[in-house]
Order: C-alpha cells, then sequence, then structure tokens
C-alpha cells in the first residue's frame, strides 16, 4: 500500500478532478467579472504576494524557427510585472493621471478552452501538486471613446495557488496571437 505522500505525488501533471475544474472555471469568470466591472483593487485580491505576470512580444518567424518567435525571459516584453507593480498601475488608474484610461475603456474578458492539472514540482521550481497549472485561452475586447476597438486574443497558462482564502494567480503568462498591436496602448488587463 501506498503512502500518503506518494499518493499525492502521483498527481503531478495529472489532469484535475471534475470539481476541481469547475472551481477553476467559477475563479475564471470571476475574474473576468472584476476585470469588465473596473474592479481592479477587488481583482488584485485574486494575485498572490509573490505573482509573477508576463506577456512577452512575439515575431514571425519560418517554420523551423518557431523557437525563437517568444521573446524569451529578459528580452522585450508587453508585462513583466510583480502584484507590487500591478497595484502600482490600479493606484495610478485611480488616481486620475492614467490619461490613456480617462475616460475608463470598456472591456468584455471571454475566457474558454480551460484545461487543469496538478502542476508537477519537477518542471514548476517552487509549486507542490497542490497547485494548479493551467491554461486557457481569451478573447479580450476593448472600446474607448467613441470608436477605439481592439480585440486580443491569445493564451494564458497560469499557476494557481490554494490558500485559506481560494485560489490566487500565483503565475501568469500571456501570449497575444498579435505580433503587431492595432491598439494605441496597452493598459488592459488579461
Amino acid at each position: 500500500m501506498s503512502t500518503a505522500t506518494e499518493q499525492i505525488q502521483s498527481r503531478a501533471g495529472t489532469r484535475a478532478d471534475r470539481d476541481t475544474h469547475f472551481e477553476v472555471e467559477q475563479f475564471y469568470y470571476e475574474e473576468a467579472a472584476l476585470l469588465d466591472d473596473g474592479r481592479y483593487a477587488d481583482w488584485l485580491d485574486l494575485l498572490a504576494d509573490d505573482l509573477d505576470y508576463w506577456m512577452p512580444t512575439r515575431t514571425n518567424r519560418l517554420r523551423r524557427q518557431q523557437s525563437l518567435s517568444v521573446a524569451a525571459r529578459g528580452e522585450a516584453a508587453f508585462y513583466d510585472e510583480t502584484k507590487e507593480s500591478m497595484a502600482w498601475r490600479v493606484r495610478r488608474f485611480d488616481s486620475g493621471m492614467a490619461w490613456s484610461e480617462d475616460p475608463p475603456s470598456r472591456t468584455r474578458h471571454l475566457v474558454t478552452n480551460v484545461m487543469v492539472r496538478h502542476a508537477d514540482p519537477a518542471e514548476h521550481d517552487g509549486f507542490t501538486e497542490d497547485d494548479l497549472w493551467v491554461r486557457s485561452a481569451f478573447l479580450v475586447y476593448r472600446n474607448r471613446l467613441e470608436r477605439e476597438e481592439n480585440v486580443f486574443a491569445g493564451s494564458r497558462t497560469d499557476i494557481l495557488r490554494r490558500t485559506g482564502d481560494g485560489l490566487r494567480v500565483a503565475r501568469r503568462t500571456v501570449l497575444l496571437d498579435q505580433n503587431i498591436l492595432q491598439a494605441k496602448n496597452i493598459s488592459t488587463f488579461f
């Protein structure tokens, strides 16, 4: 008979059960509603204190060079943030000094294709099998002023940590499908 530790370790990289999957989807729907309602301070509560929020740039490459199409750590990124820097952005929105968001954008975050697995400590340093590796697809519609419209599509890869207060985003990597943004600015959270 295996020990409890061996049973827990055996979950590494395995698909989460139906209840956990439902919990993650509900978490994402709540997160989307907070962002769409402009409740950024409440959204910050869904982020872990040691958050790593990264959105690298991408370039068009030939098929044989696809491994180079996404910028590596330390190279160009739209976002390379911590919870503290995200909180600074939110405070700036609230201060009236974020002119690119005054008047504020109207957004609609759609999240789909959610896949949930238990994190594998061998692949995700500093995480345990109790943490969740989640990949999802998103579509974010943004409208500002009378005629500014933007659509952002892409994928997110998250590590969600279970805490006494519920799930928290500890790591988020956002990869846009676009490599050239048509938007005048990118002040939207994904």
